[in-house]
């Protein structure tokens, strides 16, 4: 039987969501400024990092659940600091893909470094099961976001093949 609706329980959820985001993006800046990085751009780099094939701004908008222009904005950035270059892309004419550059995966390696600590101390306190767990709800709240919204969810967009169209 599942348990009943309580709107507060919810709103809870949704407002520690929000105040993680809120020291995500704060911790992250402090972290990565040494670099010359922002949370937004070592996003970015990260979205490009962890993928298999290089991308192009819309499937980074979209696995990222953020808008095209504010990624393009960060690729902008990014390109004007020798992090990422842009490459032609064989599915579609005008959609350059975003590569990263040996200067973008050398950032995203410091960035990496500097929030090594940071990711253990979590590790330790939480341990291995209860961040599956966090995974696994935070994925699930995507979904539920996802059918109330035209905004795919990025392991939608990984299980279906999308028609890139920015």
């Amino acid at each position: 039987m599942r348990d009943r609706h309580n709107p507060s329980t919810t709103r809870e959820l949704v407002i520690a969501v929000f105040e993680t985001n809120g020291r995500l993006v704060e911790t992250g800046n402090e972290l990565v400024r040494h670099i010359g990085l922002t949370t937004a751009l070592w996003q970015v780099l990260g979205a490009l990092g962890y993928s298999p094939v290089p991308l192009a701004v819309a499937h980074i908008a979209r696995n990222m659940g953020l808008t095209r222009q504010a990624v393009q904005r960060v690729v902008d950035l990014l390109v004007e600091r020798g992090f990422v270059c842009l490459q032609p892309n064989p599915h579609h004419q005008r959609a350059k893909l975003v590569v990263l550059t040996p200067a973008g995966r050398a950032a995203l390696d410091a960035a990496e470094a500097a929030e090594a600590p940071i990711n253990r101390a979590i590790f330790d306190r939480l341990g291995a099961e209860r961040i599956a767990v966090a995974i696994a709800v935070l994925r699930e709240m995507n979904e539920v976001l996802a059918q109330t919204s035209d905004t795919p969810t990025v392991d939608a967009v990984m299980k279906k093949p999308r028609k890139d169209k920015s």
